[in-house]
């Protein structure tokens, strides 16, 4: 009978939020997700891999823009630093939160050994686990543009797709053969732009499989390869809910860390200047746990870590369980091996749900026991030559699948914006420039292009938090694009003072292709 196996599938993505200001709250963003998630997370992965009867097997999808921080040097070498400063705050944590304080001091400093160990170079650390068969890497768009809302001008979703795997290859050494679309989102005829960039397959939502022409015969458990060539995976929702939900899932657990009480907000105002912060904001110091999901934020209990821990072994029994009986249900109606594939936001483990670096590393040391297999995407295709032909639903892995959230009252403003920008770069790509001075104009003008189709500052107006960041963001962008543009249409010369810095603060892609956005005649 057959078994059937289990797919982890990690987004780890972060805009852009590189700062030329130190303690910014972008710069925040990063440094947390390094300390709670990445490190963390290659830490379980490295473990296992070395582990006796353990075979961890993952696919995870590396931003473009995620990559382009990892690898910025004055972000790396401030990291130390700020992880220093979180140091000497918890040094200030009330007496009665002394005990969850020093158990996340020593977190901190664990992460600072391994991250000195390794001297920042995690994108090694990612190549590394790939080679030896551990992980597989995914690439995303180039700064994670919502495509189906760029479709109008088809070279801007090329632009997105070329860039990314350029920078895949020129930071971790080779061809990105899967990609995780930016929110799951498809539409009809991406796969076409998929296959000129050399991907070949993708992670949808469950209503891309199953909407999909002709319907599956396996549903969401086996994958589906479409007429131009590129097999897609469908998210299972049984296999996701567990985890993912805050609600109905584990992270709701009341032994598990809050998320939203921080120290940020409790320390007295001074003693955040003292260490050169400027106003209360979250700073990733949370000692308090869910307590109840009802509960007001200050009446919260202290969080107990070893309670916490041993949750952890008991949920991934639990989650290892239900996906045997879910694989044994499915292998009786199924005459190949079933599949079950199960996308989360890497962030989940370990910055959202901070025990989830804990629980992967259970999965991983409880999987022979509860007879579990995990497989990574690029070998399910490799054992699986003959695939049904069909074509998936257009999709997202928004609520019902549809691109609501990324198009609405909120952030529709943004949509003619980029269309006009597209536009103007695809003739101006046409039609090619005379100096060399321009193309280096051209090239940064791309850039801006890019980072203001970020769909996460839609999400974020959507969701109504930065929102003035979001605005800010995509409206610099989009100035610093036209300001360029115009340079090149009026062979201006722009200051010399100006062009640096710009470059300077928007510097990723190196290797961009103005190219990539020229005229499609068919």
């Amino acid at each position: 009978m057959a078994k059937g196996e289990l797919a982890l599938v990690l987004h780890a993505h972060l805009p852009y939020v590189r700062s030329a200001e130190a303690g910014s709250l972008e710069e925040d963003w990063f440094f947390q997700a390094l300390m709670e998630c990445y490190l963390p997370l290659l830490h379980v992965l490295e473990e296992a891999a070395t582990a006796p009867n353990q075979r961890p097997r993952i696919t995870i999808g590396l931003s473009p823009t995620l990559l382009s921080l990892l690898t910025a040097p004055e972000l790396k070498q401030r990291f130390p630093s700020w992880l220093a400063v979180r140091l000497d705050l918890l040094r200030h944590a009330p007496k009665d939160r002394r005990a969850a304080a020093d158990h996340l001091a020593d977190t901190i400093k664990s992460q600072l050994q391994y991250w000195l160990a390794c001297d920042g170079d995690l994108l090694g650390l990612f190549r590394q686990l790939q080679q030896c068969g551990v992980v597989d890497l995914l690439t995303c768009g180039a700064t994670h543009g919502y495509l189906p809302l760029l479709r109008e001008h088809p070279e801007a979703v090329r632009g997105q797709l070329r860039t990314a795997v350029r920078e895949h290859r020129r930071l971790l050494g080779e061809n990105p053969l899967g990609i995780w679309l930016p929110e799951c989102a498809y539409y009809e005829g991406l796969d076409r732009w998929m296959l000129d960039s050399g991907l070949r397959y993708a992670v949808l939502d469950g209503h891309g499989l199953l909407h999909a022409k002709p319907r599956p015969r396996y549903g969401v458990y086996a994958p589906i390869c479409s007429r131009n060539g590129v097999a897609f995976f469908g998210r299972d929702s049984g296999a996701t809910l567990p985890v993912w939900s805050a609600k109905d899932g584990y992270p709701g657990n009341p032994s598990y860390r809050e998320f939203h009480r921080d120290l940020g907000w409790d320390l007295p105002l001074e003693q955040l200047h003292e260490l050169g912060i400027q106003e209360p904001r979250p700073l990733g110091l949370k000692l308090h746990r869910v307590t109840d999901q009802e509960a007001a934020l200050d009446a919260k209990a202290i969080y107990e870590p070893e309670i916490a821990g041993l949750k952890t072994k008991v949920h991934a029994e639990h989650f290892l369980k239900g996906r045997r009986r879910q694989l044994d249900q499915l292998s009786t109606a199924m005459d190949i091996e079933p599949l079950l594939v199960a996308p989360f936001d890497a962030e989940l483990f370990g910055h959202w749900w901070f025990e989830g670096p804990t629980f992967l590393a259970e999965l991983f040391r409880q999987a022979q026991q509860q007879d579990i297999s995990f497989t990574r995407l690029r070998d399910v295709l490799s054992a699986s030559p003959n695939l049904q032909l069909c074509e998936p639903s257009p999709s997202s892995w928004g609520q019902g699948g549809f691109h609501d959230y990324w198009l609405n009252e909120s952030n529709a403003w943004i949509v003619p914006e980029w269309s006009k920008a597209s536009q103007s770069m695809v003739q101006r790509c046409s039609r090619g420039v005379s100096q060399a001075s321009h193309l280096r104009l051209l090239q940064q003008a791309a850039r801006e292009l890019l980072l203001a189709q970020s769909s996460d500052w839609s999400f974020i107006l959507r969701a109504g938090t930065t929102t003035q960041l979001a605005k800010e963001r995509i409206h610099r962008h989009l100035k610093r694009f036209w300001r360029l543009m115009e340079a090149i249409d009026q062979n201006e010369d722009l200051p010399e003072e100006w062009l640096n810095a710009i470059e300077s603060e928007d510097n990723l892609f190196p290797m961009i292709q103005a190219t990539d956005w020229a005229q499609q005649n068919n």
